[in-house]
């Protein structure tokens, strides 16, 4: 095997005298002898034997191969990205054949299986089968539906890119039309006999069927991307990851130092580097977020890049950041069956956890390369695909990571994110200032969060002990891993219910009230029956910390819990989950419990810089046993609340209390942003009727917790203006 490799010389000058014109035809071939060079049988084997060892060999592996070969290192380093390109190209080729062999194998044995069928009779009568079970064909024609779905999404993806629009997809049909308006609290309060408002069927609202996903993601398919796209996807990721290394690599004039060690973009100096295509050029009605920080955190380079790369993991290991994520194409899969190279297009959806702040969506390219041994760059940059995130405000320039390995499984990590978005609706006056400094969808906050989830996870192999447990101990590590598997969905359900995520089955029943409350449902599967989420945040003049330990606490628990009617509880079980004492799952029972009564409190609360979360859910006895003993908890059912406590912005979060009330009723001092969600059944009968008693029991629910908490941490005169 042999390559031809450019040498990069260009021959003889032009500049020489006039007799070069009388040997034209001979120095156009010196040119061309001098420019190609084809390496000998001894270089090639040399050659192969290194690749073999080592793949990616890095600049002293190429000089010493140089000296030994008599070739250039310019020489050496473009045979080894030849021989990788190679090598990616026969492995696509033998996966190919072997699934075409599969799929030949799979379509003989339907067609067989088919013609069998045909000629069933029944072993008893002799006459034809009866027909299947009703059920089963009700699955059937749910299936044949969402085929149907794929094919329309996949022809109007093709007819919009000859429209030069996108082509709407068909409405979904109700018995009878409602209008937001009748679904408002000021419509329908103090209407009907008694005061008691009109039911709500939530059959006929749109998004309310468990058999629809949510906002269609999860039933969009894999995009058809054309050979004409390719090349162009691979390049926009190239391009990007060329800026985002020079960013991570770059510091003073890119980079500025604020006051609180935030590394933050200098626009001017940025556009001077990067000049911006015509397409995205200026836009004074845009505001531009850019950060970089960097961490250590527990887990290797390659586990985090097979996180990273799968959306599943990826939105568990950012459950606070990431509402929803789905990969709508997979352009490539990497080579010899690493990440690397891999190039898969996104849909994503990123949260802060509070009815008061709108997420923002992307359609982006995530792009994966292994720079050296042990060190790799995940890439993401918007990429404009209308059909999915037609009314995005929202745009990603080059934004990623740089992973490199550390020794004893540790990882540094340095993440830049880089987002301009569009500010046509104004911000809530408490998200204000960490919207605007780009602290909520900041570098800091992922590096924060991806510290304490790396050790949630590495918390997995540490023997589960407590003498407070169940019984005793935490009988397996298996009952561990189940737990924490428990908690983990109960934490993304909390996420989810308190944000404003156009990706859930939800419909909304109240938005932002007078109090700032904001009310949806959505009917459950587990557990069954309909489900009234509410939320709404408020700002205490406490650090962050402070609130923490007072909400997590089961010794003041009493002081804020409306449900536990003052009745002590006290924590049965404990698994910690990091290094942080606050960062637990715990099993807490309250004094008033008898063996009539077995219904548990199920509790997860974890703190870092960004912020904290302390969530539960009520679970019987029964349920956690099933938990601990390492069974399958994806039937077990929860109704996620809880808090999400984040710093304010202004300044320092050491200080607690105090400080002069300014015009907004907010100290000139730091405090904390509190998130109260909670989720209740109002029935558990699945053609139930939703009347809007529930809306103001659930309502009422949270202004009487956030009174307690007010009064408790700030005292009856505290301002409670939220």
């Amino acid at each position: 095997m042999s390559f031809v490799v450019g040498v990069g010389g260009s021959g003889s000058g032009s500049g020489g005298d006039g007799g070069g014109s009388q040997h034209q035809d001979g120095s156009e071939t010196d040119r061309k002898k001098k420019r190609y060079h084809r390496h000998t049988a001894q270089q090639i084997q040399r050659l192969e034997s290194s690749f073999k060892e080592c793949p990616h060999p890095d600049e002293k592996q190429r000089n010493q191969l140089s000296r030994e070969l008599g070739l250039a290192p310019r020489q050496i380093k473009f045979w080894f990205q030849n021989r990788r390109t190679q090598l990616k190209a026969q492995h696509e080729r033998a996966d190919n054949s072997a699934l075409k062999a599969e799929n030949d194998k799979i379509r003989c044995e339907n067609i067989a299986i088919r013609e069998a069928l045909k000629h069933a009779i029944c072993p008893n009568c002799g006459g034809p089968p009866v027909s299947e079970d009703p059920y089963f064909d009700e699955q059937k024609l749910r299936i044949e539906n969402a085929h149907l779905r794929e094919e329309l999404e996949r022809m109007s993806t093709i007819a919009s890119k000859y429209m030069g629009r996108p082509i709407s997809q068909l409405s979904t049909l109700h018995p009878m039309h409602i209008s937001p308006l009748d679904l408002s609290m000021t419509s329908l309060t103090g209407c009907g006999p008694c005061g008691h408002g009109p039911s709500l069927d939530f059959d006929l609202l749109p998004g309310s069927s468990m058999a629809v996903g949510p906002n269609n993601l999860q039933s969009q398919p894999n995009l058809a991307i054309s050979d004409m796209d390719k090349p162009i996807m691979t390049d926009i990721a190239l391009t990007a990851m060329e800026e985002l290394l020079r960013l991570l690599h770059t510091n003073e004039p890119l980079w500025t130092r604020t006051d609180d060690c935030r590394d933050i973009l200098n626009i001017g100096s940025y556009e001077n580097v990067f000049p911006r295509s015509s397409n995205r050029g200026k836009n004074h009605n845009f505001r531009v977020e850019a950060s970089r920080s960097s961490g250590i955190v527990f887990m290797n380079a390659m586990a985090l890049v097979d996180m990273f790369m799968d959306c599943v993991k990826w939105t568990e290991l950012f459950p606070s950041i990431i509402a929803a994520s789905k990969t709508l194409a997979v352009i490539s899969s990497g080579m010899g069956g690493t990440h690397e190279g891999a190039l898969h297009l996104l849909y994503e959806e990123m949260e802060v956890l509070s009815p008061l702040v709108a997420t923002r969506e992307f359609c982006e390219l995530r792009y994966c390369q292994q720079i050296e041994q042990g060190s790799w760059i995940v890439v993401n940059v918007s990429y404009d695909l209308p059909q999915f995130v037609s009314h995005s405000q929202s745009y990603r320039f080059p934004s990623g990571c740089l992973i490199q390995d550390m020794p004893n499984g540790y990882s540094k990590v340095t993440w830049v994110e880089h987002i301009e978005t569009e500010g046509k609706e104004p911000i809530h006056e408490l998200y204000r200032e960490i919207i605007n400094r780009g602290i909520a969808f900041g570098a800091d906050r992922w590096i924060t969060t991806l510290q304490r989830m790396c050790e949630r996870f590495a918390s997995l192999s540490v023997p589960a002990s407590s003498s407070r447990d169940l019984g005793g101990v935490i009988p397996s590590p298996e009952g561990k891993r189940s737990m924490m598997r428990l908690a983990q969905r109960m934490i993304s359900n909390y996420c989810l219910s308190v944000s404003r995520s156009n990706n859930t089955r939800s419909t909304v029943v109240s938005e932002l009230n007078e109090v700032g409350i904001r009310v949806t449902a959505h009917k459950s599967p587990e557990p069954n029956g309909t489900i009234l989420c509410a939320a709404t945040t408020f700002w205490l003049p406490n650090s962050p910390q402070n609130v923490f330990n007072f909400l997590k606490d089961e010794r003041t628990r009493p002081q804020w819990d409306v449900l536990s009617n003052g009745n002590a509880v006290q924590e049965v079980a404990h698994i910690s989950n990091g290094s942080h004492p606050g960062n637990c799952i715990s099993v807490l029972r309250g004094s008033n419990a008898t063996h009539s009564n077995n219904m548990l409190i199920l509790q997860e609360s974890s703190t870092d810089s960004s912020g904290a979360l302390v969530v539960y859910s009520p679970v019987d006895l029964a349920a956690l046993n099933i938990a601990m003993s390492g069974e399958d908890t994806s039937y077990i059912p929860l109704l996620s609340s809880g808090f999400t406590i984040s710093p304010d912005g202004n300044g320092s979060t050491s200080e607690q209390g105090g400080g002069a009330s300014t015009s907004s009723g907010r100290a000139s001092s730091s405090g904390s942003l509190i998130t109260v969600g909670f989720q209740i059944m109002v029935s558990n009968l699945p053609s139930a009727k939703l009347n809007m008693e529930s809306v103001e029991t659930v309502n009422n629910l949270i202004g009487t917790t956030v009174h307690q908490i007010k009064t408790a941490l700030s005292g009856p005169t505290a301002s409670t203006t939220a």
